[in-house]
């Protein structure tokens, strides 16, 4: 997470504990550190929330946010960890949203994500009034004006009305229409209704648990809207049914090194839980209408794993435009122009030049160069403006192009 975003976030630490406590009627009090006792009776609650929601899952679209202990350990615990998530995929936006729908809130961590990232009118929309009213003393603690709504998608409830720049629906989806194949078509209806309230040129930001079974139920939903003519601005630039599906053992999601908060990591250490880094999967979808972002010039990979190395011998799997592919380099053919290959992270974009087909991937030489594109976290930069077509015949500046 850049230092922007961390500076944020430090801002946001006291008054989520402040908020926290008077919801408890203990008092804001001067502290903005917890007690020992704080500590633990908080992390008792998230290790309920990490087993129900992560483990065995049966609290999975459950009214959870109306028990005060899950809140509370929701507040102080999963609160600082979404609104970073969200606010490392933001960047990766076209465009700084105005105005703001965030389905699903809870007690708004993606919400307040979207205000520090830009955004002038943001509306939180919940089923759960508690939450609401955590997100609502938030914003009043912060100085920050910020509209609440009821939604509840379990009943059928009507979107809010309007239409916005920017829809988010962060770690929602997952946890309804219940689970496996049958949940995808629900899910996808639900969300090309949500892209009916984006305006042209705006985006929907669907933000869910890097679990196999989150992730890949997030991918059926991306690859159904995708048959449904929609469009992905990130992180896909494969136009096709996703390749992550072909393999079981399979799955895609995001992961980013952040400075984790002295409050997050000590609720961690009590309950038992490593969150060294933000996990995520996502997809940032367009309303119809809007065409698929063209790529930068070059072959383009997304790096979609970690670094699989082996002896003298430099591995990702990436996916681009033509797929899900292996990229290896063998250590001895490091170059000036290729030695970025060697210290890639899941995330960045990079273009490469002078591969070979080897094994089941691509492998590159000292004759490769690797160029960074767009590092994990930003958003691919569209192609340069096209010159003037050249006038008069036999000009052409790509005679073998079809016409």
């Amino acid at each position: 997470m850049s230092n922007g975003y961390s500076k944020d976030l430090e801002k946001w630490l006291p008054r989520l504990i402040a908020v926290w406590r008077a919801s408890r009627g203990k008092g804001t009090g001067p502290e903005t550190r917890l007690t020992p006792q704080e500590v633990k009776e908080v992390a008792a609650g998230v290790r309920q929330l990490s087993l129900g929601l992560t483990r065995e899952r049966q609290l999975a679209g459950a009214r959870y946010m109306d028990d005060p202990k899950l809140l509370g350990a929701y507040l102080l615990f999963y609160w600082p960890v979404s609104y970073a998530q969200a606010r490392q995929v933001l960047g990766e936006l076209p465009n700084r949203p105005r105005q703001v729908l965030d389905l699903g809130s809870g007690p708004g961590p993606v919400a307040f994500a979207a205000l520090d990232a830009g955004g002038k009118e943001v509306t939180a929309a919940d089923r759960s009034k508690a939450a609401l009213n955590l997100a609502r003393a938030l914003a009043t603690e912060a100085g920050e004006a910020l509209a609440t709504r009821d939604w509840d998608p379990t009943k059928k409830a009507p979107l809010p009305e309007g239409q916005y720049d920017l829809v988010t629906m962060g770690h929602v989806i997952n946890e309804l229409y219940g689970t496996g194949d049958s949940a995808t078509a629900p899910r996808a209806a639900l969300l090309e209704a949500v892209l009916a309230k984006v305006k042209r040129g705006g985006s929907l930001l669907v933000m869910e648990p890097a679990l196999r079974e989150t992730s890949r139920g997030l991918l059926h939903v991306r690859d159904a809207m995708v048959a449904k003519g929609y469009a992905v601005r990130a992180p896909c630039m494969f136009r096709g049914p996703c390749p992550a599906l072909v393999k079981e053992t399979d799955w895609c999601h995001a992961e980013r090194p952040w400075p984790m908060p002295q409050v997050v990591e000590e609720l961690a250490r009590a309950a038992s839980l490593h969150k060294e880094a933000l996990k995520m999967s996502y997809l940032l979808l367009a309303p119809k209408g809007d065409e698929w972002p063209e790529p930068p010039p070059g072959r383009l990979f997304r790096i979609v794993s970690e670094p699989l190395e082996g002896k003298g011998r430099h591995r990702y799997i990436g996916c681009g435009p033509e797929g899900r592919v292996g990229l290896a380099m063998q250590e001895r053919h490091r170059t000036e122009k290729n030695e970025r290959f060697l210290q890639l992270h899941r995330g960045d974009v990079i273009a490469v030049t002078e591969t070979e087909p080897k094994g089941d991937g691509l492998a590159l030489s000292d004759v490769s160069e690797v160029r960074m594109v767009a590092p994990a976290g930003k958003g691919v930069p569209p192609p340069p403006p096209k010159e003037d077509a050249p006038k008069g015949p036999g000009t052409s500046p790509n005679p073998g192009a079809p016409s």
